[in-house]
């Protein structure tokens, strides 16, 4: 065992491998523990050592030195001595100055959002504040650090489910590009897969959607719908619940245009199916399963009588021959 990996230890460096490898040299011997905890408390005590962008190597030591020489005196260890000389207490006071100081630059620099990182899987997450989200997968989204006085989320993108704790005191506000929404007790939907197009639908409670200087109040079955091309919010009826499919594990449609239903398919199983004109806008009503792609592609194409065929890369729904 080295001062090194002691080190690398104390500062919670070390991979498996060296974990082990510590671990099993601090049982090995009684006199390994005794001297781990006198450098354990030297590390603590070497707290108060004020860390600089370049440090004094020759103060760290005499600083670190004088907190070493007010602990009580340890026996070497005899069974697999460390290298205690003063050119290794000096290398260690070093790294503990570096270490001190990269932990204030941290603290000091460290985001101001916390992030929940994104998954090819579907997470649920519960917030500070007792809010509860179902985060789609492939999914970017993180909240304010400071969330008990700042209920403030950012999605980058993706789709996620709110189900949000009602304080009307603080409102709970969500950034989606240049879209703000603001809730104080409710539950919708965002989607936010294009930087230039943003979804929310709500189930519950009044969103009011913000762009600019115009702002818009959605209720319980309204949807709002904003692109490229959007000049003035303009919100709608919600008629399906094919935006729930990731939570629910079904793909509900009620009179949905084929082409809808097919592009919410496509986001599901990252498949690649389309649909040509002379049928794309078909009206279609049935649940679909979350399950297989090739089972709910069957289901439809009985019902409206149509037929895959598959082209290089792509699975077209076309008319069946006659």
């Amino acid at each position: 065992m080295n001062d090194e990996i002691l080190i690398k230890f104390l500062l919670k460096e070390t991979n498996e491998e060296e974990n082990r490898q510590v671990n099993e040299w601090l049982v090995a011997d009684a006199e390994n523990a005794k001297y781990f905890a006198q450098l354990e408390k030297i590390w603590q005590a070497s707290g108060n050592i004020a860390p600089k962008e370049e440090p004094d190597v020759e103060v760290a030591w005499l600083k670190f030195k004088a907190k070493a020489d007010v602990l009580p005196t340890q026996p070497a260890p005899v069974v697999k001595p460390l290298k205690t000389s003063n050119k290794s207490w000096l290398r260690i006071a070093a790294v503990l100055v570096l270490a001190i100081g990269a932990w204030t630059a941290y603290t000091l620099l460290r985001p101001a959002y916390i992030e929940l990182s994104p998954s090819n899987m579907v997470s649920n997450q519960v917030l500070p504040d007792g809010s509860e989200l179902t985060i789609n997968k492939n999914t970017a989204i993180s909240y304010a650090r400071n969330f008990e006085s700042n209920r403030s989320v950012k999605l980058l993108h993706g789709e996620a489910f709110f189900k949000v704790a009602h304080d009307k005191n603080r409102p709970f506000v969500i950034d989606v590009g240049q879209v703000s929404v603001q809730v104080v007790g409710t539950s919708f939907n965002i989607k936010h897969l294009d930087q230039n197009q943003t979804e929310v639908v709500v189930e519950s409670g009044i969103v009011k959607v913000k762009l600019g200087q115009e702002e818009v109040r959605l209720v319980k079955g309204e949807r709002i719908f904003i692109g490229p091309a959007t000049q003035q919010l303009a919100k709608q009826q919600s008629k399906d619940q094919l935006y729930s499919y990731y939570r629910t594990g079904i793909f509900v449609s009620n009179n949905t245009p084929l082409h809808e239903l097919v592009d919410i398919l496509n986001e599901a199983y990252g498949s690649h199916v389309v649909v040509n004109d002379d049928v794309k806008d078909l009206p279609f009503t049935a649940p679909l399963k979350y399950g297989s792609l090739t089972k709910n592609l069957d289901i439809i194409c009985d019902a409206l009588d149509l037929e895959v065929v598959p082209h290089q890369q792509q699975l077209v729904l076309s008319k069946k021959q006659k």
